[in-house]
């Protein structure tokens, strides 16, 4: 040990530290200083960026021995307070970047020491410094932040005050401006507290958990052996399926035509491993240390099977029931609509296409690892604290499993850094919840970043083939699809999946006779799980690249051919349901100008080294949960104001100021103000059941009952003069302070024959045209501007959807380019994964918004978050061919990739 004085945050501390312990670690665990956040621990995101004597240090990395005596160390908790915030911190909020938030601390001081040395620095100068420091983050597609770094200088060199940079409700309204989030505040001040805060927050005796995980990918288990580990220092107990008191399996929801039962993903192993890195025991210490230590001495006997890491190898004739006595293809939907497309294909006036593509195991790579905590409260109920981004649906998945009467737990979502839809499955939930009534203590789980990455859920790949026929004026007539879905070895949600191809392979186009058919495969490698514009980029993939060789062959423009066949009235969509507006039409004729300027910038700017093109794409997506869905909510009159409650749950989307927008435009005629609705959300105790935060959903069904609650309350405080009751008036006339209500779609499912059916009242509507240079010599592509034309309705909140948009856009690159999940001794860290920095994504992004209100929109809205990543990995593809000649059909595009191509050309 070693005793330090150190000036932290202007005040001098004495510690005695361990000279090998980080700087981050000091910092959270002997200060609390929790405002500096612990993401990647291997310097790759920068959430642990703080200051030492005016210098950027990714604190994670940075061990105590290293820090000088009387170092002056700076952390988000002494940038600025909420009565006095730093410019950066009032522009961080200003700007939409506290998205999830869990980066912004990082950024924000690392900006400071930017702004310290540069007064008046360039958006170049601001890129390039984000990226030296290696602050990353996943959300706002750095854009938003670039914007709140030059707008701080703006402030800190006099010419304009801080207070200027917050919208202030002009006429009381706040819906579609750029009104801050209600979070924004505590999380640019690092108290929003995560799930790795919260837990070191919990009490004495609360045990810290370990996970004793399969180092391969298929095996019998034959015993395991926990006596070793059970007399290591600090252990309380080890948990293995034998103390589990359920089901020991997690309820996959699936479809009545699955030929699974859905109970097919144990909590811990007890017969098989499925996939590398499945949950065997629970190591449950007195420290985490102490807890990691103890799990390596776990022994599993294993006796190892084939594994079957690809789709087509599980389909292989030869290979065995992963899940015995279900087949490894349990899950086949088809699409009947129109006509035989048989005969319209072998016409010899017709003409056709055949693309074979595949979209790849793409991470969602959080800057946050997966947590989460769980305790037993005063009236006997299990509480388990998560990232969930669906505590009711995942309370139905586990309670039987766990072996507990579902009156007795209850879920509660922590602030949760961003999930993009992995939390839509439940990861750590039925672990916390065992070994929590294993031990009868409260515990909390913290996963490395290697564990998250290795064991949490992925994209799942798609191998899709899709065939077009047009006549020879480019009107289509007909289109085949065949699809493959690896859905890795649990079947939660991987029917759905398969659906969705059905729903968006051809989607945007008016195409009269569609035969198509799919299937989910269970293999052993990453369990799929839902990740933003679910099914809709493996679709897109196909389609759009489709698109481009059809117009190609007709030697016709490809936004002229897609012009020519998107959705009219009279069209329908590849499930037979009439689209809700026909919004195309417009989009196109926006963007057709921009296109033709794209092209002639690409060939003027190309030149022989790097040679620059354009591509276009467009994409589609639906809000809900396929057929019936709904939301509940409720709203109470109070002294003080209005209190919201539901279970709008975030993870960086906007669900807090989504609740106070819809809920605000309805109390208006009362003359409240937004700081005057309290918002109660995202625990199973206070708050109903408003369905999960998937597929775009919760601003349509969520915000829908949140309007219908609030308008309740004020119909019943208005009186018979057009005026409205107080506080007072309301509880003298006994008239109820509290209203609960909910909003319904009544759809219907996608039949599993013929895929028809009408899944969703709203849909989102995207074109996307981004612009790319390519590397002739190393293949190597950036994507140098990315235009898009949104519509999503009416805009909830400005800054919000453009947040959304960009962060969509961003994802959509890493998609194209860099990212993916396929070797498990590869692709085990952010940086090895292709997780974008700033330099990767384009600061020259444009959002045209085109705004049809839609019929059934709260306010006529519909969602934001999926439509920009349904599409933009084909546009960027169709970029590369326009640029330089290669046609790529798989993601990602890696540079090795293109060069092979260039080379294959030059040999022609």
């Amino acid at each position: 040990m070693q005793k330090k004085v150190l000036n932290i945050n202007g005040l001098t501390r004495t510690l005695i530290v361990d000279p090998e312990a980080t700087l981050a670690s000091v910092l959270r665990e002997q200060l609390l200083l929790t405002g500096c956040k612990v993401g990647c621990g291997q310097g790759q995101c920068g959430s642990c960026s703080i200051i030492v004597d005016g210098v950027v240090i990714r604190s994670c990395v940075f061990k105590m021995k290293r820090i000088a005596d009387e170092a002056k160390i700076t952390t988000i908790e002494g940038l600025g307070t909420p009565e006095n915030l730093h410019p950066l911190q009032v522009a961080w909020m200003a700007y939409g970047c506290a998205q999830c938030g869990f980066c912004s601390p990082g950024f924000i001081l690392s900006a400071k020491v930017l702004l310290d040395k540069n007064h008046d620095p360039s958006r170049e100068d601001v890129r390039e410094w984000f990226q030296k420091n290696r602050n990353a983050c996943r959300c706002t597609g750095y854009k938003p932040l670039v914007d709140a770094v030059m707008a701080a200088a703006r402030v800190l060199r006099g010419e304009m005050r801080k207070e200027e940079l917050l919208y202030q409700p002009v006429g009381n309204k706040i819906q579609g401006t750029t009104y801050h989030r209600p979070s924004a505040l505590r999380k640019v001040t690092g108290t929003w507290d995560y799930g790795a805060d919260v837990a070191l927050q919990m009490p004495a005796g609360t045990l810290r958990l370990a996970l004793v995980q399969a180092e391969v990918s298929h095996a019998n288990i034959k015993g395991i052996d926990t006596s070793e580990a059970e007399k290591m220092t600090g252990v309380y107990k080890v948990v293995t399926h034998k103390d589990v008191k359920g089901k020991n399996r997690i309820f996959g929801c699936t479809f009545p035509s699955n030929k699974g039962d859905g109970w097919d993903r144990p909590i811990l192993c007890d017969e098989k491993v499925f996939q590398y890195g499945d949950a065997i025991a629970i190591v449950c210490a007195d420290t985490e240390a102490h807890a990691r230590e103890a799990a390596q001495k776990v022994r599993v006997d294993l006796e190892v099977l084939p594994a079957y890491m690809s789709a087509p190898a599980a389909m292989a004739p030869d290979a065995m029931e992963i899940h015995p006595g279900t087949p490894n293809v349990y899950y086949e939907q088809g699409v009947i609509k129109g006509g035989e497309t048989k005969p319209i294909m072998d016409r010899d006036d017709v003409v056709t296409v055949e693309t074979n593509t595949y979209c790849s195991r793409q991470p969602h790579l959080t800057i946050e690892p997966d947590c989460g905590n769980a305790y037993i409260d005063g009236n006997g109920i299990l509480r388990i604290h998560s990232k969930s981004i669906g505590i009711h649906l995942h309370h139905a998945m586990i309670v039987e499993g766990i072996g507990i009467a579902p009156e007795k737990c209850q879920l509660v979502q922590n602030p949760a850094g961003g999930t993009f839809g992995y939390k839509f499955s439940p990861t750590m939930e039925a672990l916390l919840g065992v070994a929590c009534l294993a031990t009868g203590r409260p515990v909390s789980l913290n996963y490395s970043m290697y564990q998250h990455i290795t064991y949490t859920g992925k994209r799942s790949p798609g191998f899709v083939k899709c065939k077009l026929a047009a006549d020879k004026d480019g009107k289509l007539l007909a289109m085949e699809a065949d699809w493959t879905i690896d859905h890795g070895p649990y079947s939660e949600f991987g029917d759905l999946l398969t659906v969705r191809q059905a729903q968006f392979i051809g989607a945007g186009y008016d195409i009269p006779n569609i035969r198509s058919k799919g299937r989910t495969v269970c293999t052993n490698h990453a369990w799929g799980s839902a990740f933003r514009a679910y099914g809709s980029p493996q679709a897109f993939l196909a389609s759009e690249i489709a698109m481009d060789e059809l117009a190609e062959k007709l030697g016709v423009d490809p936004l002229e051919l897609r012009f020519k066949n998107i959705y009219r009235p009279g069209s329908t969509n590849p499930s037979g349901q009439e689209p809700e507006v026909f919004c195309f039409e417009e989009m196109f004729n926006k963007l057709r100008p921009l296109w033709q300027e794209a092209k002639q910038r690409c060939r003027e700017l190309s030149a022989p080294e790097k040679k620059r093109g354009v591509g276009l794409a467009l994409g589609i997506y639906g809000c809900g949960l396929d057929g019936t869905d709904g939301s509940e909510a409720w709203a109470e009159l109070t002294k003080d104001g209005v209190t919201v409650g539901n279970s709008w749950q975030d993870h960086g989307q906007g669900a807090d100021i989504g609740t106070l927008t819809h809920a605000h435009e309805v109390l208006r005629p009362l003359g409240i103000k937004p700081e005057q609705i309290k918002l109660v959300m995202n625990d199973m105790a206070l708050t109903p059941n408003s369905g999960p935060s998937g597929g775009s959903r919760s601003n349509v069904m969520t915000g829908n009952s949140t309007r219908v609650v609030c308008a309740m309350l004020l119909k019943a405080m208005k009186k018979p003069d057009g005026t409205y009751r107080t506080y007072d008036e309301m509880v003298a006339e006994k008239i109820p302070l509290r209203y609960d209500g909910r909003w319904d779609y009544s759809g219907t499912a996608c039949d599993p024959v013929t895929g028809q059916g009408t899944p969703f009242g709203v849909y989102m509507y995207e074109v996307f045209m981004p612009e790319v240079e390519v590397d002739m010599k190393t293949g190597k592509t950036k994507v140098v501007k990315f235009t898009t034309v949104a519509d999503i309705g009416t805009i909830t909140n400005k800054s919000v959807c453009d947040g959304q948009i960009y962060g969509g856009l961003a994802q959509g690159i890493g998609l194209a380019l860099t990212e993916d999940f396929e070797d498990l001794k590869k692709h085990t860290s952010l940086l090895a994964c292709g997780l974008p920095y700033i330099q990767d994504i384009p600061d020259d992004m444009d959002i045209i918004y085109n705004i049809s209100p839609r019929p059934l929109g709260p306010g006529g809205a519909a969602g934001a978050g999926e439509g920009p990543l349904t599409a933009p990995h084909p546009a960027i593809l169709n970029a590369i061919y326009n640029a330089c000649g290669v046609r790529l059909y798989a993601v990602p595009a890696l540079p090795e990739k293109i060069k092979a191509g260039l080379e294959k050309l030059s040999k022609k």
